[in-house]
């Protein structure tokens, strides 16, 4: 079995057809770009603290009456994982975690991370970043590169816990941006989080940003958190006029957020703006709005979306989004991504499960006529990654 899950069973009828196969011998040695992900470990959780990181939503262990590993992401970690740890696959959770412990971190991360095949890692370090191996090091790990994805609130609230005056936040904010992405390859806003999608995305005057700042510096405390909606938009209007992708989280997410108000249609205001045609936006994560975001990425040239996170979750339906996904957004505007943070689990289950997935999906297309294989290939790349290596400028 390849590590990705694409050799078919032993039990399988072998009745696929020659372009069948070629897709499937292909599809694992296609090197991805992750444009999405966190950090792995970098130290051995607890079974608890591991169990807790296989949940989106929910905050805090997992209540002794249910199993994380109970859930399509757990089943997909003894199905895919185990074997890659030594052991058969749907091993028990007890006998994974057992044989996770025995083996420690650093050579669990030194199986699933090179397993994932990907070349690039566009690492958001923007939370708990200290738990987490480094962009520089995640890349070594996995025998690829990493590259750093600045987040904008984080710099807001550097800003803050240094004392910056609400006169001079403005101006600070723009050359702090500036300093923070010299070496980096996008931006990040998790206004998703802080104040929903659906604000007034004009930008705001400078008398306003300053009189946002006041209110906010003087309420920030010892651990600030931005999340004032007039200077979360003087950071995303910062960052347009800095030039990089922005990556934008939309849909699913834990509950920190009201997933009504983070539907990526909520940015159309935004998106409308002449300045703003002129920048990569990424639209993260998207389900399960990601019909919507294939209509933004239809609509306006710059959107780009991707099924991230949502692909790890839902496991063993993987190709039911991965499909939806690829029914209106133009090919040249699909990325990959994993949003993975935490467990090496999670950054070699995102390729795996999106492998699967678009082999599986896209190799019906062909059996039906509707696509020929060298198509399937030549979007499967343009989707893994050469629509990331081209909006990246990697």
């Amino acid at each position: 079995m390849t590590p990705d899950g694409l050799t078919p069973d032993p039990g399988l009828p072998d009745d696929r057809t020659n372009d069948d196969r070629l897709l499937d011998e292909w599809l694992p040695g296609l090197r991805l770009v992750d444009h999405h992900v966190h950090g792995a470990f970098a130290a051995s959780p607890d079974r608890a603290g591991f169990e807790e990181s296989l949940r989106e939503g929910p905050h805090g262990p997992v209540p002794s009456w249910m199993s994380a590993f109970d859930s399509q992401l757990g089943f997909a970690v003894r199905r895919w994982c185990a074997p890659l740890l030594g052991l058969p696959a749907h091993a028990s959770p007890d006998a994974y975690w057992r044989r996770r412990a025995e083996l420690g971190e650093r050579e669990v991360t030194g199986r699933l991370l090179p397993a994932a095949g990907v070349e690039h890692w566009l690492v958001d370090t923007g939370y708990q970043g200290d738990r987490l191996l480094t962009p520089g090091a995640l890349g070594e790990r996995a025998g690829g590169t990493g590259h750093t994805v600045v987040r904008l609130e984080s710099l807001a609230e550097q800003l803050a816990a240094q004392g910056t005056g609400a006169d001079a936040y403005p101006e600070a904010f723009r050359e702090l941006l500036h300093a923070a992405t010299r070496d980096a390859v996008a931006v990040k806003t998790v206004a998703a989080y802080r104040t929903g999608l659906d604000l007034d995305w004009s930008r705001p005057e400078p008398e306003r940003v300053r009189a946002a700042a006041a209110r906010w510096l003087a309420e920030a405390g010892p651990l600030p958190r931005l999340a004032d909606p007039v200077l979360v938009r003087h950071a995303v209007h910062c960052a347009v006029d800095r030039g990089l992708p922005i990556q934008f989280h939309t849909g699913f997410g834990d509950r920190d957020l009201d997933l009504h108000r983070v539907n990526p249609l909520l940015l159309t205001g935004l998106l409308r703006q002449p300045r703003v045609a002129a920048v990569p936006v990424m639209l993260l994560h998207c389900y399960p709005f990601h019909r919507e975001a294939g209509y933004l990425a239809q609509a306006f040239d710059q959107v780009y979306c991707d099924v991230g996170l949502a692909v790890n979750h839902v496991g063993a339906r993987a190709a039911a989004v991965v499909a939806e996904s690829m029914e209106l957004a133009p090919f040249a505007k699909l990325l990959y991504s994993s949003d993975a943070w935490g467990p090496a689990e999670l950054h070699f289950l995102g390729a795996a499960l999106w492998r699967r997935a678009t082999a599986g999906t896209v190799r019906a297309w062909v059996a039906a006529g509707d696509w020929s294989e060298p198509d399937a290939r030549r979007v499967v790349r343009m989707i893994g990654r050469d629509n990331a290596l081209r909006a990246y400028r990697l």
